[in-house]
């Protein structure tokens, strides 16, 4: 993965992953057919993490800050994790098929996820305004995580605790969470 994080997925071969981990390009072969599949697999192992993450973190019902709280902890998972996560939500993206097939499966489950995440942060809510919001918190995540890691402008400007809080008061506006002033 750190090869993918770090050249472009086009220009990685086997035999730049075979030496990376010493072994011959044959080795190499005989457990992957592809550079493509080592990549696929590398990305499965990365999204799983990242939705047991996302699991855990789900906020108690009633929490206000909830929403929040898992948005700013994901941004500092991902950024511990950051040479799978590049690979994920920046280097692979419209790779092939296949790559674009899992993040598509990934994003139907975060809509899942963060819309039970909506729904106990703010009570009762009817199954299409969560829906909507879920969607809404999902790219404002894939959003926040490119910009992290490729560490922009905006990312840069702000540091990353002003921008960490930047997104989770995004997220409470989109959710609908008001704050007292």
């Amino acid at each position: 993965m750190g090869l993918f994080a770090t050249m472009p997925v086009d220009e990685v071969t086997v035999q730049d992953i075979a030496s990376a981990v010493e072994m011959t390009p044959a080795a190499v072969y005989y457990h992957f057919a592809s550079k493509e599949q080592i990549l696929l697999e590398g990305m499965q192992q990365f999204r799983e993490q990242l939705l047991v993450r996302v699991r855990d973190h789900l906020p108690a019902p009633g929490d206000p800050d909830g929403i929040r709280v898992l948005l700013a902890d994901v941004l500092v998972w991902a950024n511990r994790h950051r040479v799978p996560a590049t690979v994920y939500f920046v280097n692979s993206i419209g790779l092939n098929l296949l790559v674009e097939a899992l993040r598509r499966e990934t994003r139907l489950e975060l809509v899942e996820l963060l819309r039970s995440a909506v729904r106990a942060a703010r009570g009762r809510l009817g199954s299409a305004e969560a829906g909507v919001i879920a969607v809404a918190l999902v790219s404002l995540l894939e959003t926040a995580l490119a910009s992290m890691l490729n560490q922009d402008a905006t990312y840069r400007s702000l540091g990353s605790r002003r921008f960490n809080a930047e997104v989770g008061a995004i997220g409470d506006r989109v959710a609908g969470i008001h704050r007292a002033s």
